[in-house]
């Protein structure tokens, strides 16, 4: 049985020394490091001391954070609609992909991969209903602002992400 399965039936839990474990290991060895970096004369010993304040403090760099994994995945979400100028389709699918995957495991990303599915089902909505007027010209300068709003507003949705906001996308209809 996988790891995985095991954990999602309940059958083995993780305690939460394991992960307290592994933190002060990560601070031990960054200690260690820093220590090392002193006595060959690369650092000073007011860098030192002002390197293992901030690792004891949790600050260290080398360290994952929780709220840049959920930035990252949020951002993703949005940016991910350009996968469709590489490969058809993929512009749909992988942030769909991703809201899915995430959405339990990321505070956020669910609302964001909401904002992302309305403003894509809205999209192609737009684009066939401008394509339709398109035989009467009228669509056309439409389908041209579709295509400038298809690259502008996941750039903006990446860019609030990444700063932590939601950003719902002008003009895209509530479908879920």
């Amino acid at each position: 049985m996988s790891l995985r399965r095991a954990l999602d039936d309940g059958r083995l839990r993780l305690q939460d020394t394991t992960l307290e474990k592994v933190t002060e290991m990560s601070i031990s060895d960054e200690l260690s490091r820093l220590n090392e970096l002193r006595e060959q004369g690369a650092l000073s010993e007011q860098e030192f001391e002002s390197a293992k304040a901030k690792a004891l403090s949790g600050n260290s760099s080398s360290m994952p954070d929780a709220l840049e994994a959920r930035k990252l995945w949020t951002m993703l979400i949005h940016l991910t609609q350009f996968c469709g100028y590489l490969v058809p389709l993929a512009g749909w699918i992988v942030p769909i992909i991703i809201w899915q995957m995430q959405k339990d495991n990321i505070p956020g990303c669910d609302a964001h991969g909401r904002a992302v599915a309305n403003w894509l089902i809205s999209f192609l909505i737009y684009f066939v209903v401008a394509f339709l007027l398109a035989f009467i010209i009228v669509g056309i300068p439409i389908l041209f602002v579709l295509g400038i709003l298809g690259v502008v507003f996941p750039i903006i949705g990446a860019i609030k992400a990444y700063n932590g906001e939601l950003w719902e996308y002008p003009m895209a209809i509530r479908f879920v």
